[in-house]
């Protein structure tokens, strides 16, 4: 097994800035990890603090997903009313584990299925979809509906979530709610940065309030 001096100090720190892990640099050496360790604590090579070791594991992740290359207008106009729904009715916060867009409409979930798909090469067993409905209601019968309207199995559903009450004389929902989702949170950033851009583009020649002076 080889040995680490301190002439090895300055390579395993760019190592480590660059992103390796320790057990990484361990490997490159052909050492044991608490060699590493006990290297970077003599060469005074600070750690990273928690939040960073969890962007570095992220940043690494390899995707679960690839662009597909968009040629035709009518693609470019699905993929323009995908961006506008998510930004209406996607979760768009940063602590969502992926992608997750809700709605009643059959015809808003089809679109952004086939947005979904058209933008991207997608792993199809990431895609899931969970059903919100009234007790009421057939909901065998609603899972065949929107598995048939988005192309997803059965058995990628949830256990749907089934409310006991309901009012005859309040908002209907004739073929329940669904949230329709993607584990992978760099496909949620990649549209929210589409998002972000139609933002920008969507303003440019328009006069537009300054949000912090609100």
């Amino acid at each position: 097994m080889a040995r680490i001096g301190k002439e090895h100090y300055l390579e395993i720190k760019k190592m480590y800035e660059e992103g390796n892990t320790m057990s990484d640099i361990a490997r490159h050496f052909s050492v044991s990890l608490d060699a590493i360790v006990y290297a970077m604590r003599k060469g005074q090579i600070p750690r990273r603090t928690m939040s960073e070791m969890q962007k570095f594991r992220f940043e690494r992740k390899p995707l679960s997903f690839t662009m597909r290359k968009v040629t035709k207008r009518e693609e470019e106009d699905l993929i323009l009313a995908g961006v506008i729904l998510y930004w209406a009715e996607g979760y768009k916060t940063s602590k969502s584990h992926g992608v997750d867009f809700a709605n009643s409409d059959p015809k808003m979930i089809k679109v952004f299925v086939k947005f979904l798909r058209t933008c991207y090469k997608l792993d199809e067993k990431r895609l899931r979809i969970l059903l919100y409905c009234y007790s009421n209601q057939n909901v065998p019968k609603l899972i065949k509906f929107w598995s048939k309207l988005t192309g997803i199995p059965e058995r990628q559903f949830s256990k749907p979530y089934i409310r006991e009450s309901y009012s005859s004389s309040g908002r209907k929902m004739q073929y329940g709610l669904v949230h329709v989702r993607y584990s992978d949170k760099k496909l949620l950033f990649d549209i929210l940065e589409r998002i972000g851009k139609f933002k920008i583009d969507l303003c440019v020649g328009t006069q537009v309030v300054n949000e912090g002076k609100l």
